[in-house]
């Protein structure tokens, strides 16, 4: 259930009609209407899990200095980005967040299988 209710306002500008939405994103973070960041971080960790499989697959390939390089480029960045935001989240939310990071922790000091 939204703030809003079950009602559907709406808001007309010119030939536009705007509708409340569940969902808000600023700056690629995204925000429920009860202020959780639940779609966000589930996004985050899709993403960030997705990156380490791929690179987990050309590690053999890598130097500890290169993996390092590409987990902090394609992973960690994503992570970090506008973490500020975490602090309202419960401790919940951010153990997610810090299961992609000592992943690609892992990741990024061990040697291919």
């Amino acid at each position: 259930m939204s703030l809003l209710g079950d009602h559907a306002l709406t808001l007309q500008l010119s030939s536009d009609t705007m509708t409340p939405s569940n969902h808000v994103r600023v700056l690629r973070v995204t925000v429920s209407s009860d202020l959780s960041l639940d779609q966000h971080v589930s996004k985050v960790c899709a993403v960030g899990f997705y990156r380490l499989r791929q690179l987990r697959r050309i590690r053999k390939s890598l130097d500890e200095e290169s993996a390092t390089t590409l987990v902090h480029a394609l992973v960690m960045s994503r992570v970090d980005y506008c973490n500020a935001v975490y602090v309202i989240s419960p401790q919940t939310t951010t153990n997610r967040l810090q299961r992609v990071m000592n992943a690609a922790a892992e990741l990024s000091v061990t040697p291919g299988n």
